[in-house]
């Protein structure tokens, strides 16, 4: 069970080079790791078809990226200081928590100015109030705007918030507008793109639907937190991010319902588990959901909505990796990822895909 277990047990080493900077292209074109219980496969994400049967569905999270990545001034008295945010949670019509760099330049009360500061353009400069600090750097701003009016503004200044590990190495352009968001991105509040549905294309959906596959969609907001590395010893002494999502009444009754008739529930990325797994009772019932999960999966969870999982290749010592970890099993998805790296498969969100089924209950 997940008491006993040391963050280092997720731990592995991974090349420089096995981080993919850039997408696929096209996007179905991306490599498909399949790991069953008796053997892995070597596949591409457009055999996808070819691994499901008729009457399976596939769910998908519709969140859509907002560019979240902001630079600015400080302004106190006379002195300014350049800052760097990721916004990461909503917490009200005009504020929003943020990843600051370097927070220790931020204290409540200072104003900072985003965007173009010179600008005589209304849209051309947000500003915001620091309302509080913190552990980690997080920092509250208060924003002069609000609502439509504040998403306007951060849509005009803000940039796609890159990953840490890509951000690090290049700056995000143009294409990350379109790359870093799936086709079927529907609802605005994410700050890192639901990665495992990147690889999804139409001619992919439609080859789909020929087979009899369906398709679902919720919404989870993901936040930065996901990237954020487990730091304590012990598994079970992390805190878990909170992330908003909702399942509607219409989609869990639909979801039971093909369950119940033999159907296998695909989850297409760890946000569509969590959610699920979260809104699901312990006999196996998607219930309607709204609100914030905290959902920490780790091997000795018992899951109870999914039948198979897509999803990306994920860091050492990430609750993302525990969370494959718990639903394969630790060991084979040691193996699993061994066979990844020596088979140069590409890594994290722009990386290529694996298509995993559970470990024998």
């Amino acid at each position: 069970m997940s008491s006993s277990m040391r963050t280092d047990q997720f731990d592995f080493d991974l090349p420089d080079d096995l981080i993919a900077l850039r997408p696929a292209e096209p996007r179905d074109s991306a490599r498909l790791l399949v790991v069953g219980q008796d053997a892995t496969g070597d596949r591409s994400v457009r055999d996808l078809p070819n691994e499901l049967r008729s009457g399976d569905v596939l769910v998908f999270n519709n969140t859509r990226v907002i560019p979240a990545a902001l630079e600015g001034v400080r302004i106190r008295g006379d002195t300014q200081a350049r800052i760097q945010v990721n916004l990461h949670k909503r917490i009200a019509a005009d504020r929003w928590r943020a990843f600051a760099r370097p927070a220790r330049k931020l204290n409540v009360g200072d104003r900072v100015r985003f965007g173009d500061g010179n600008s005589s353009c209304l849209m051309g400069a947000l500003d915001a109030t620091v309302a509080g600090r913190y552990q980690g750097g997080e920092i509250e701003f208060q924003f002069d705007l609000s609502g439509p009016t504040l998403d306007d503004a951060i849509s005009n200044v803000g940039a796609m918030p890159l990953p840490p590990y890509i951000a690090s190495r290049r700056q995000a352009d143009v294409q990350d507008a379109s790359s870093y968001q799936t086709v079927y991105a529907e609802h605005d509040g994410a700050v890192a793109a639901p990665t495992a549905g990147l690889h999804f294309t139409e001619e992919l959906f439609s080859n789909l639907a020929d087979r009899g596959i369906e398709t679902a969609y919720l919404t989870l907001h993901v936040g930065a937190g996901t990237f954020l590395p487990v730091k304590a010893d012990e598994i079970d002494a992390h805190k878990m991010h909170a992330e908003r999502g909702e399942v509607p009444p219409e989609l869990a009754a639909r979801l039971n319902e093909i369950r119940s008739s033999g159907g296998r529930l695909i989850a297409v990325g760890t946000t569509v588990v969590r959610l699920l797994e979260s809104a699901t009772t312990t006999d196996g019932e998607i219930q309607p959901f709204i609100g914030d999960t905290d959902i920490f999966i780790s091997p000795g969870h018992s899951f109870r909505a999914i039948d198979g999982m897509m999803t990306n290749f994920h860091l050492p010592r990430s609750t993302l990796f525990m969370l494959v970890s718990a639903f394969v099993g630790l060991e084979r998805m040691q193996q699993a990822y061994t066979h990844a790296i020596q088979s140069k498969y590409r890594f994290y969100s722009y990386g290529d895909s694996s298509l995993l089924w559970p470990k024998a209950r």
